[in-house]
């Protein structure tokens, strides 16, 4: 491109399913690169929500710095919108400062909101979703995800079972408009085009990925899960919050509250993380400008992607 083009800042943007190393990838090339890492987790924004959503350690903190990290009190809602909108600023402080920022998640929603905004469309009927969150207590995750599969399958295809909170909310857009949230027109959003987006995504491969994930769900638990979830109910937090929509909490709630084994616990959040890891290949596999790599290549590859060694550009 012209000169203009050289201009414009770096962003550094590391995808990849759960488990598959972005947090330690990121944090190795913000050391190698003067960068700060900007959360894309939906359930790190949780403040009390720790050890189950693998946030960085405090040792990792005082090394790089991190943003959008605890900004939620765990019964709060919170929304890839509400995301774009508070870290779109922090981006452009950190470029501003002559640091690179990098961010780092892996989900998409969060991501895609952030580099090119919301799909436009008319203002959702507000009554509608206290009715929807009240059928969906008395039907349970599941009927909702069917209920949007049969409206949207798309968007379905995309949405956890057990993440409520988005199957609602796109059964909002379709209750509300009459059209499926996957066929609204794409934003013309242009606020990624003031920087230099690299994308760069990690692929371990399944056997990798899987026996990553179950190493990391045992530590996790071995490290004080069961006392922060604990801790969480003892607070008054209701198990339908949408903190709790995040894997695992409520099957070690059901394990500390004695309905279930540790051994019950454990194969059910390795079934559920293997599935969300799924889903979120799926997702990332369809976007365009993304440079994958293998965990163990992942440094040399995103230092090339910034050293301009390869050209990938996402806009």
């Amino acid at each position: 491109m012209s000169g203009a083009t050289s201009e414009r800042p770096q962003l550094l943007v590391v995808v990849g399913p759960t488990g598959s190393g972005k947090t330690d990838l990121a944090h190795s090339v913000a050391l190698a690169r003067a960068g700060e890492i900007v959360s894309a987790d939906a359930f790190a924004i949780y403040r009390g929500l720790d050890v189950g959503t693998a946030k960085p350690s405090a040792s990792q903190r005082s090394e790089v710095r991190y943003h959008m990290l605890d900004v939620a009190d765990p019964e709060e809602a919170y929304s890839a919108g509400r995301f774009a909108e508070e870290a779109r600023p922090i981006v452009e402080d950190i470029a501003h400062r002559g640091r690179l920022p990098i961010v780092c998640g892996g989900s998409g929603f969060y991501v895609s909101a952030l580099l090119r905004g919301l799909p436009p469309g008319p203002a959702l009927e507000e009554e509608l979703r206290p009715a929807l969150a009240q059928w969906a207590r008395a039907r349970g995750p599941e009927a909702a995800h069917r209920f949007l599969a049969v409206n949207d399958p798309v968007s379905a295809g995309r949405i956890p079972v057990a993440n409520l909170k988005y199957t609602l909310r796109a059964l909002e857009v379709v209750l509300s408009t009459g059209a499926p949230a996957s066929t609204r027109p794409v934003s013309a959003d242009r606020w990624a085009r003031s920087f230099r987006v690299r994308m760069l995504g990690l692929r371990p491969s399944r056997a990798q990925l899987h026996a990553r994930i179950e190493d990391r769900v045992r530590r996790m638990l071995d490290s004080g899960w069961s006392e922060e979830v604990r801790r969480l109910l003892d607070s008054g937090l209701s198990r339908d919050s949408n903190s709790f929509q995040a894997i695992g909490y409520r099957e070690v709630a059901e394990w500390i509250l004695g309905r279930i084994s540790r051994e019950e616990a454990v194969v059910e959040i390795l079934s559920a993380t293997r599935g969300l890891a799924k889903r979120q290949a799926t997702w990332f596999a369809r976007e365009r400008g993304i440079r994958w790599s293998s965990p163990e290549e992942g440094l040399s590859s995103a230092l090339a992607l910034l050293s301009g060694e390869v050209d990938e550009e996402t806009r």
